[in-house]
């Protein structure tokens, strides 16, 4: 009887653990049997977990874990060309990332810039410009004018002046900034042109070539005048390293200068001695 008495109890006090949510301590020795700690929970039981592959779910009831953030929108990337990538070569010069062009074709130099701007401000380092990307860097920036967005040349021509319709002109606009070399009413080629400033401008008219110098040196102004064909005075169309490196960002002493060195070069062997100059607004 006195077995079967214990039996029961311990029957019972089992089942009161699995009731309770008992925590079953390890023996501490010498023999004796550990005690049970019966822990009654002060609370609302904690709803059991999902079944998953792992086991891991989440609980039942609970919000399920958030999607990571979609990557922004890319505005532009490399290979893209166009007025708007012109407008970010410009913003991109405007804080220093950028010291070519703009030349509106998204090339390597553009997408490292882009790089190092975004590094610069902790965003995912990809060299495409995404909505983020453009947005940061419009508040950090002005608006480019015209002649910031052509900084390096690469604009539109206007329409010739009607005085340049016929024979051979080096047909020049004041307007558009640049030279249409045109026979016969056709336009040949045309290339981005600077002028003088306003304390030494660069004079209007018809005029003719009458004299070309491939290697010409200005001794007035100490400085060298590479495929000067020259059309009035001491003014010529000529190359400028100047304009090549730093664009309108500077002026001539009242020459026409031109910044594309392969271009001169071409309308310098094609130009004759007394073909028209014809400089315009």
């Amino acid at each position: 009887m006195r077995s079967t008495g214990r039996g029961r109890a311990a029957v019972a006090l089992v089942a009161l653990a699995a009731v309770g949510g008992c925590t079953v301590q390890p023996a501490d020795g010498g023999g004796h049997r550990s005690p049970v700690r019966i822990e009654v929970p002060g609370g609302t039981p904690a709803a059991p977990r999902t079944s998953g592959g792992d086991g891991g779910g989440a609980p039942d009831g609970a919000p399920p874990p958030k999607a990571p953030a979609a990557p922004a929108p890319v505005l532009w990337s490399r290979g893209d060309t166009g007025r708007d990538v012109r407008e970010l070569q410009s913003r991109l010069r405007q804080v220093a990332w950028l010291l070519h062009g703009p030349t509106g074709i998204y090339d390597d130099l553009t997408e490292e810039a882009v790089r190092g701007f975004q590094g610069k401000r902790g965003l995912p380092r990809t060299g495409r410009t995404d909505t983020v990307t453009w947005q940061r860097l419009r508040a950090m920036t002005h608006e480019p004018g015209r002649w910031e967005l052509y900084l390096m040349g690469g604009q539109p021509a206007d329409a010739p002046d009607p005085r340049c319709l016929t024979g051979r002109v080096l047909c020049i606009s004041k307007e558009s900034r640049t030279l249409r070399w045109m026979v016969d009413g056709r336009t040949v080629s045309t290339t981005a042109v600077r002028f003088g400033s306003a304390y030494t401008p660069t004079r209007e008219g018809v005029f003719h070539v009458y004299w070309k110098s491939r290697h010409h040196w200005s001794t007035l102004y100490d400085s060298s005048m590479p495929y000067a064909m020259f059309f009035s005075g001491g003014q010529a169309v000529h190359f400028s390293a100047d304009f090549a490196a730093r664009g309108y960002a500077g002026s001539s002493h009242g020459c026409v200068n031109v910044g594309d060195e392969a271009a001169i070069a071409r309308l310098y062997a094609q130009v004759r001695n007394g073909d028209k100059v014809v400089v315009h607004w």
